[in-house]
């Protein structure tokens, strides 16, 4: 078994002031940690286990607390340990947590195993210094989406979006939701830059990429997933908590595999059923599996950044809706805070209900806790309620869905399903 204490590692390649650092954290010596910390970055990575002052405090509260749960998978998913208590860290162990983060380590630098500090804190079973991690987590990225906001203010030209990702895509994570990497609908990771991964499609290379239609899902022409059927169980629940009764007026955005839109038509019998999508493949399958002629379903071909303006500018007042859902694919983040900032105020009656796919950061579970608190607070921020349900999911790996697939954009035991409402 490989210890993940560094203390069991010869630190090479670093300085003798940088060497002592990582044992400091690892060790919880704050009078040493404060007094090196004067003139050795808190970032500092040990060469051959990939260890920041981070990993080390957290590896070594395992030593000081007798926690014997060392083993496990990495990233905190699909089985690599869940937030149930397993062990505490003691107040020192805390303490150098915290000392670390004021002192600007970072909360989501990888080491060799590709975990950062959350995941192995996760997996570790320290739920206290994992909720630290996660805390952090939600600062830097709101930090980072404000800063963003900010750029876009100074320079409204600017055509730097970050489209990483598939489905839909809030930073951060693989693909459905870095600063924000990918995602499938609005999936992404929060700034986590893994070696391993590469550069995630954007909307415009999605909309002009050829697609592949098969029984169980629809690939694009880099064999990245834009929907897949073991979605089924959540659009199935989705729906149902969405348009709870018959003849609502719905509006979906994102058809892919017409999941949800399917669910809509046979349990809600709406009065009225919108469905925007953009892609051009999507709405040829659409047209031959007979979408266009259902007569209470009307059909907005193009990106929904231009027809939602229309609907709500509709010379008759406006369409309103009692249910929308949201999903879409390689957005990042702020094209689902858009829609919600923007959007939802002009097109959703009173009592209605909306929600999106929830997937950002759903490769690694901290970064899915981080990017939940994010879009929570934002959502409050902008008006919205949100309440949660969570969706147990298969092991997608032993079931081999991901066979086939470029990237898994799941990895994680559990789906948290939003559903929102105005405040009040």
């Amino acid at each position: 078994m490989e210890s993940d204490n560094p203390q069991d590692h010869q630190c090479s390649n670093l300085t003798a002031e940088s060497q002592s650092l990582l044992v400091a954290a690892s060790r919880h010596d704050l009078k040493s940690l404060q007094d090196l910390l004067r003139t050795v970055p808190a970032s500092v990575q040990d060469p051959e286990t990939g260890f920041t002052p981070l990993h080390a405090a957290i590896a070594g509260a395992i030593q000081s607390n007798e926690v014997s749960q060392v083993d496990g998978v990495s990233n905190g998913g699909p089985n690599g340990g869940d937030t149930e208590e397993k062990g505490h860290a003691d107040e020192a162990a805390i303490e150098t947590v915290k000392l670390l983060l004021l002192n600007g380590a970072i909360w989501n630098d990888l080491d060799k195993k590709d975990e950062t500090p959350g995941c192995l804190a996760l997996r570790l079973g320290l739920k206290d210094l994992y909720n630290i991690m996660v805390d952090a987590g939600v600062r830097a990225e709101i930090l980072l989406n404000r800063l963003d906001q900010y750029e876009q203010l100074e320079d409204p030209q600017s055509d730097d979006d970050d489209d990483d990702g598939p489905h839909d895509e809030m930073p951060s994570e693989a693909t459905k939701v870095v600063v924000q990497q990918d995602n499938g609908s609005i999936n992404n990771t929060p700034n986590i830059q893994s070696s391993s991964q590469d550069p995630q499609p954007n909307q415009p290379t999605y909309l002009s990429s050829s697609l592949s239609f098969h029984r169980d899902r629809i690939l694009d022409s880099s064999s990245n997933s834009v929907m897949m059927s073991w979605e089924y169980d959540l659009m199935s629940q989705t729906a149902s908590l969405l348009a709870p009764a018959p003849g609502l007026r719905i509006l979906n955005i994102g058809h892919g595999m017409g999941i949800i839109d399917t669910h809509f038509q046979s349990s809600s019998s709406p009065s009225t059923h919108h469905i925007i999508e953009a892609h051009p493949s999507v709405l040829e399958r659409m047209r031959e599996q007979g979408w266009y002629d259902k007569t209470n379903v009307i059909i907005h071909e193009g990106r929904w950044q231009d027809v939602l303006p229309k609907l709500i500018e509709n010379e008759d007042g406006g369409v309103l809706f009692d249910a929308i859902y949201f999903d879409t694919f390689a957005e990042p983040y702020s094209a689902l805070r858009s829609f919600f900032e923007e959007f939802v105020i002009g097109l959703l009656d009173d009592n209605g209900r909306w929600g999106y796919f929830n997937g950002l950061g759903a490769d690694r579970q901290v970064c899915y806790d981080v990017y939940g608190k994010v879009v929570e607070l934002d959502l409050f921020e902008a008006g919205y309620e949100v309440e949660w349900t969570t969706v147990q999911v298969s092991d997608l790996d032993e079931s081999g869905e991901w066979e086939g697939v470029k990237r898994p954009y799941w990895k994680l035991k559990e789906y948290r399903l939003p559903i929102c409402r105005f405040m009040g």
